[in-house]
């Protein structure tokens, strides 16, 4: 059900990338205002105009990091909020951005993230938390967990599991900003080596660096600033979720891995849209099994349906529901307080139709999901 209503119109008028991979020349900063100054420059946004900024991201680079990345254009006394929502900050930030925006209390709002995660395992609890000698904490292993039962309760092959990260490089090949650009076959990904059974190393997501960003405008004040209409893109649905108590056991991903649902349904409640408006994707899929079921999550397969939906080709760039055009996070990689931003980014190009070879034909509705621990959700629904 949703809290709050929209009082106004708000629409995407510029977006911002910084090229996802590893960077050990640029410093956090560097990275967040390479993407902030792509996004002014394609907005054709003046940064003395903007008023309020939102920054995401996760680890630790020093207080107040989003002022840092911003005093090199020239600090102006704005708001400026940090965001730490787990994997979700990102699109947390944008998700703050649109309300206050719609809300009435600005006319422009800047949305970006950044994000430099060390190699290896990622941990989410405290550093004296059980779950750490337990092994609890890593990621990969609810993710296979999630997995194993998946397979088990609809008869799902690894085959098809595998094909989401054949389909993720393949969509890559064609984006310059993704950290892995190397094709595969399903059996390259079936014989990487194992991280956690049944997941194999190919399906899961790279740690990165990058950056995104996303300025954001009240539709009614565009003449305002001089901004162009004809590339302004609707957002007309952002809503957010965390969890609530399961009995079996909420914060374990294996029992509830469906958590995305009550966000999608706010979305569809808000925009007026159903899953049969959606032309084009963009999930949470730091592992293979994560696309198939944030897939049914939002209805867009049937519960248990979505491995076949990718087997047949369906969510291939020349499908009837094209997922993760750009390569999602198998292939970009994540970096937490980007990665949101970078799914609003991609939607955009799409929508304006600017992405090139990987565009998908007569794209008019797409939707961005993005989870954090914590059972964070956000989903927004972007229209031409």
């Amino acid at each position: 059900m949703t809290q709050f209503k929209p009082v106004r119109d708000v629409v995407v008028v510029g977006v911002g990338l910084h090229p996802f991979g590893r960077f050990p020349g640029k410093d956090l900063a560097t990275l967040a205002r390479e993407a902030v100054v792509a996004a002014l420059q394609d907005g054709g946004v003046w940064w003395r105009d903007i008023p309020v900024a939102y920054f995401g991201h996760v680890y630790y680079q020093g207080m107040s990091v989003g002022e840092t990345a911003l005093g090199a254009l020239g600090l102006t006394g704005i708001p400026i909020i940090n965001v730490e929502n787990a994997c979700s900050s990102g699109s947390t930030a944008f998700w703050q951005a649109y309300w206050g925006i719609t809300a009435g209390v600005y006319d422009l709002a800047l949305a970006f993230g950044a994000e430099k995660v060390p190699g290896g395992p990622v941990t989410v609890t405290a550093a004296d938390s059980p779950e750490r000698y337990i092994g609890g904490d890593h990621m990969m292993a609810g993710y296979a967990l999630r997995m194993r039962r998946y397979m088990e309760e609809t008869g799902a092959p690894a085959a098809a599991l595998a094909q989401v990260a054949v389909k993720a490089r393949q969509n890559a090949l064609l984006n310059p900003y993704a950290h892995r650009k190397q094709t595969y076959t399903v059996e390259d990904v079936l014989a990487s080596r194992p991280i956690a059974d049944p997941l194999t190393l190919y399906q899961c997501c790279p740690t990165s660096e990058g950056s995104a960003a996303a300025v954001l405008c009240a539709r009614e004040a565009l003449g305002r600033y001089g901004l162009d209409p004809s590339r302004a893109i609707s957002v007309v649905a952002a809503t957010l979720t965390s969890g609530n108590y399961n009995g079996r056991g909420s914060d374990h991903s294996a029992f509830s891995p469906y958590r995305t649902e009550p966000a999608g349904r706010a979305a569809y409640e808000m925009s007026g849209l159903g899953p049969e408006d959606i032309d084009l994707l963009q999930v949470h899929d730091a592992a293979t099994i994560g696309e198939l079921q944030q897939i049914e999550a939002l209805d867009l397969a049937p519960r248990g349906e979505a491995w076949q939906a990718t087997l047949e080709g369906r969510t291939a760039l020349t499908g009837d529901l094209p997922v993760n055009t750009d390569g999602g996070l198998l292939a970009m990689g994540h970096p937490f307080g980007a990665t949101g931003i970078r799914m609003v980014h991609e939607t955009v190009t799409q929508l304006r139709g600017e992405a090139g070879p990987r565009q998908v034909p007569k794209a008019r509705v797409g939707m961005a999901q993005c989870s954090g621990a914590g059972d964070v959700t956000t989903v927004h629904i972007l229209a031409r």
